[in-house]
C-alpha cells in the first residue's frame, strides 16, 4: 500500500504531558527511566509523522515553502532520534530497527547505489520495494540523500520528479510505522523493563556505548584521531545535509534530557550526590561548547581554527565519558561488556 494511502496515526504529542507526570510520581530510577524513554520515542514517532506529512503536501503540490518545511520537519525528526538513539536495548533491538531508522556507517556508500537502484524501477510497487530492499533504502539517511544529495539535485530526479515522490513518501511511510511501533513496543516493554534488576546496569550500560560511539566514530574518526590521521568530514553521519555536529548535540541533550534524571536520582539513593553534581556540570559543560559551533563538522575540518573548536569539544567529550564510565559506572557496579564500537 502507498505510503499515503496507509490509515493515519493520531499525534502523540498530547501524550507527553502523561509521561511528565508518571515521571514527577516515579519511585525508582526504572520508573523514571522508562516514562523518559516512553517520552523520547513518542517525541520521534510524531515527529516521523510531522516528516511524512510533509512530504506528501510537498509532492502533492510542491513549492518552495512547501520544500522549506519539508527540509525542517526531516531536521526535526533526524534530531529526535539523535537524543534517544543511545537506548540499544528492548524493542529496538528487533528486526534491526535502529538501522531501519539510520543506516550508518555507509562505507560503501549504499544509500546512493540503493536510492539510485529504486529510482530505475519502473512500475514497481515503490513501499514493497523500500519494505523489502533492506536498511539502506529506509530511514533518515535515504530521505537525506533526495533532499540533499548534489547529484541528486542536478540531475532529472530531482525532487519533486513524480518517481522521486513517490520514493520519497514510500521511505517516509516506513519510517513512520517503524517509530510508532516502536514507541508502541517501548510502552508495552514497561513492566518487563520495571521489574527486571538487570536493566538499571543494561540502561547505564547503554547510555556508557552510545557515548563511547560518539566519541570515537561520530567525532574521533572524522577528525582523523583514530588510526588514520587524515581529516574526513564523510566519516560523520548527516554530512549531506551539514548537520554532524547538529546531530551530536542532539545526541549529548538526549542525555541530559533521558537519561540524567533516573541516574541522578539512583546516585543520589546510593549515597553519591557529589558524582551526580559532577555529571550534571560536565554535560552542561560539553553542551556550552556547541554555542559557538555550526551545525557541519566539514567547515572545522578545512582549517587550524576550526579544528582546534572540534579538539575542545572532543575534550569535552572525552571528560564526560570519563565521568561516566570511570566514576560513575564503578560506584554504581556496571561492568563494561561488548558493544557495537569495540573489535575496531
Amino acid at each position: 500500500m502507498p505510503a499515503f494511502a496507509r490509515p493515519g496515526r493520531p499525534l502523540l504529542a498530547a501524550v507527553f504531558g502523561a509521561f511528565a507526570l508518571t515521571a514527577q510520581a516515579a519511585d525508582t530510577p526504572r520508573d523514571t527511566w522508562h516514562a523518559a524513554f516512553q517520552s523520547g520515542y513518542d517525541a520521534l514517532a510524531a515527529s516521523a509523522q510531522t516528516l511524512q506529512q510533509s512530504a506528501t503536501a510537498y509532492c502533492d503540490a510542491p513549492d518552495d515553502t512547501g520544500r522549506a518545511r519539508l527540509v525542517a520537519d526531516w531536521r526535526a525528526a533526524f534530531l529526535d532520534w539523535q537524543a534517544i538513539r543511545f537506548v540499544d536495548f528492548g524493542p529496538i533491538e528487533q528486526d534491526s530497527r535502529a538501522w531501519q531508522i539510520q543506516f550508518w556507517p555507509d562505507a560503501k556508500n549504499l544509500v546512493a547505489r540503493k536510492v539510485s537502484y529504486a529510482l530505475k524501477q519502473e512500475n514497481a510497487a515503490v513501499q514493497d520495494l523500500v519494505d523489502d530492499s533492506g536498511v539502506a533504502l529506509q530511514g533518515f539517511p535515504a530521505i537525506e540523500y533526495l533532499l540533499y544529495d548534489p547529484a541528486m539535485q542536478d540531475g532529472d530526479d530531482a525532487l519533486p520528479a513524480a518517481n522521486t515522490c513517490l520514493l520519497l513518501t514510500a521511505i517516509g511511510g516506513h519510517l513512520e510505522l517503524t517509530t510508532a511501533t516502536l514507541a508502541e513496543d517501548w510502552r508495552a516493554f514497561g513492566n518487563f523493563y520495571r521489574q527486571q534488576d538487570r536493566y538499571e546496569h543494561r540502561t547505564v550500560e547503554a547510555a556508557l556505548n552510545g557515548l563511547e560511539i560518539l566519541q570515537d566514530r561520530r567525532l574521533a574518526d572524522p577528525m582523523g584521531l583514530r588510526g588514520n590521521t587524515r581529516h574526513n568530514p564523510y566519516l560523520g553521519d548527516a554530512w549531506r545535509s551539514g548537520q554532524s555536529l547538529a546531530a551530536i548535540q542532539a545526541s549529548i541533550e538526549g542525555l541530559d534530557q533521558y537519561f540524567k534524571p533516573g541516574l541522578q536520582a539512583r546516585l543520589t539513593a546510593a549515597g553519591h550526590a557529589d558524582l551526580a553534581q559532577r555529571l550534571d556540570q560536565q554535560l552542561q559543560n560539553t553542551l556550552d561548547e556547541f554555542q559557538a559551533l555550526p551545525t557541519a563538522m566539514a567547515p572545522l575540518l578545512a582549517d587550524e581554527a576550526g579544528y582546534a573548536q572540534l579538539q575542545s569539544l572532543y575534550i569535552e567529550v572525552t571528560q564526560l565519558e570519563q565521568v561516566l564510565a570511570g566514576r560513575i559506572a564503578p560506584a554504581l557496579g556496571v561492568t563494561r561488556g561488548f558493544n557495537a564500537s569495540d573489535g575496531d
